[in-house]
């Protein structure tokens, strides 16, 4: 049976993760607001519900490639912070931060239909995921390196996360010298799990011959 600072710790982070899932919960809906007041056009114009869908698919774009960002984040937290019992400082910051990256990203959204190509959009849109997914890493390392905070013998895996935010990062840099390219780099999400196997291989290889010595 837990004593009780124990159960007043397991308290503090129930609290915390909810807060963390609110601004998650927050962030998407205001990337729906804008599509919400699209609806009250058609009450001053003549146009169908296709016309306006496709005179204004970009914002529609920018929502779904956002709730889609969002959602991958969300869940590679979510996965990350299941073995963690009880918080820390530096808990408490980087999850902090990462919930800051996540509901600042409405912003970059609303910019993508009217300024996407703009290289100041392309910085502010991309390199907050980037952020984001960097400090998903160091949550990460926070919890391997801190095994009071969990409940299992092994940290959490930190690949996925580092290598995510490799990614956007190597997406930015495309997309900025390469600007005809806009937002596709964005595309190589899709390899993360053959870079994250790519990754663990190397580490593998590495780790064999010092285990042999």
């Amino acid at each position: 049976m837990p004593s009780g600072g124990q159960a007043e710790r397991g308290r503090d982070l129930e609290r915390l993760l909810t807060f963390v899932d609110a601004v998650a919960a927050v962030a998407i809906t205001l990337l729906v607001l804008p599509l919400v007041d699209l609806a009250g056009e058609l009450h001053s114009t003549n146009d169908s519900v296709g016309d306006l869908i496709t005179s204004h698919w970009g914002r529609f774009w920018a929502f779904a490639l956002s709730f889609l960002v969002i959602a991958r984040l969300w869940l590679a937290q979510h996965e990350l912070m299941r073995p963690v019992i009880a918080q820390n400082r530096f808990l408490v910051v980087g999850l902090v931060m990462w919930s800051l990256a996540i509901v600042f990203l409405p912003f970059p959204t609303a910019l993508l239909p009217l300024g996407g190509d703009q290289v100041i959009t392309k910085i502010l849109y991309i390199g907050t995921l980037a952020i984001a997914s960097t400090f998903l890493t160091l949550l990460g390392v926070v919890v391997g390196r801190d095994s009071s905070i969990r409940e299992t013998d092994h940290g959490p895996a930190v690949a996925p996360s580092a290598v995510t935010a490799v990614l956007f990062a190597a997406a930015l840099g495309i997309s900025l010298a390469v600007p005809a390219s806009g937002y596709f780099p964005l595309a190589l999400l899709v390899v993360t799990d053959l870079a994250v196997k790519a990754v663990r291989r190397i580490r593998r290889g590495v780790a064999a011959p010092k285990q042999t010595q």
